[in-house]
């Protein structure tokens, strides 16, 4: 598909600036930027599992949602999003509803109400293929409840239920690998994406997804400043480093194809993506050493095997 930034940008801001989120939070940025995907003239109906996201921008009677907006239990997400669809799609067959008006379903949810507590309503959904979009955005824990350990946690990450300590080195667990779960349940569109390439790739993979018939599924890497304990203004970088270390490679899978969007011209070592985050600063303590060499072969692991998926 052609790209036009600028048209891009001049499009309607549907999430309104005043919410309560946290300076520099990942999850705003990136659920202005997927409904950037948005066509100006088209409406939306927005589903928000319980996150930060949700209790951040809609605090009765007050929301920074410019479309539709239902609030959500954290496991419900998925059906609910599905059921406005399929209702959607009655009212229309049965002419109450204008012809002129196009209405898309967009889902938002943390990684803990997607990896986890949403998994089985996401799984629901998907699997039957409704029309609608579902964006996680991946901050790597359960940052609205404390910063506890989600199934998206890495390995060795510091968080208040694996904390570090003299006889823990943090999450033991290497973190589940969801968009390829979502792969597996033939969804016409599946892609991961973060906050790179000026926002193109996060653009493209957004208008594509909301615009393809059946269920679409975004994977955002959404940093967040409190619980990855980084500088707050250095959150581009810590996406970049992740996409340059291939701890976060940007690629689609459409209709079965495995697509590789970017290939570092020299791969990263894993140190440069840890080292930014105050909840890996164990790991460079002496006599650590073994515990990156295990992070780093677990990355390459995971990068030679999608390589070989997208050839």
């Amino acid at each position: 598909m052609s790209y036009n930034f600028k048209e891009i940008m001049n499009r309607p801001e549907r999430l309104a600036p005043g919410h309560r989120m946290c300076a520099g939070c990942g999850g705003t940025i990136a659920a202005r930027n997927v409904l950037r995907g948005l066509k100006a003239e088209d409406k939306a109906v927005i589903v928000n599992a319980t996150s930060c996201m949700e209790v951040s921008t809609y605090m009765y009677p007050y929301t920074s949602w410019e479309d539709s907006y239902i609030h959500n239990a954290f496991e419900n997400a998925g059906s609910t999003i599905s059921g406005v669809e399929g209702a959607y799609n009655a009212l229309r067959r049965k002419g109450k509803l204008k012809d002129d008006t196009e209405f898309k379903f967009i889902a938002f949810g943390g990684d803990g109400g997607t990896y986890d507590i949403g998994f089985q309503s996401l799984s629901g959904a998907v699997e039957r293929n409704h029309d609608f979009t579902y964006v996680c955005y991946d901050n790597g824990a359960y940052m609205n409840t404390g910063i506890q350990r989600s199934s998206a946690t890495p390995m060795y990450a510091d968080t208040t239920t694996t904390p570090v300590g003299k006889k823990s080195n943090g999450k033991l667990q290497n973190r589940k690998d969801l968009t390829e779960i979502m792969v597996a349940h033939n969804a016409p569109y599946v892609a991961q994406t973060t906050f790179v390439q000026n926002f193109k790739d996060l653009h493209i993979k957004a208008e594509k997804a909301i615009y393809t018939k059946g269920a679409s599924f975004l994977n955002v890497m959404s940093p967040c400043p409190r619980g990855w304990r980084y500088d707050t203004p250095d959150i581009i970088e810590i996406c970049n480093l992740a996409v340059e270390t291939c701890y976060w490679p940007l690629f689609e899978v459409i209709n079965g194809e495995w697509i590789l969007n970017y290939e570092p011209k020299r791969k990263l070592p894993i140190e440069d993506f840890l080292k930014p985050q105050g909840r890996f600063k164990h790991l460079f303590k002496k006599g650590n050493e073994d515990l990156i060499v295990q992070f780093q072969k677990e990355v390459d692991k995971r990068w030679e095997n999608l390589l070989k998926k997208c050839k």
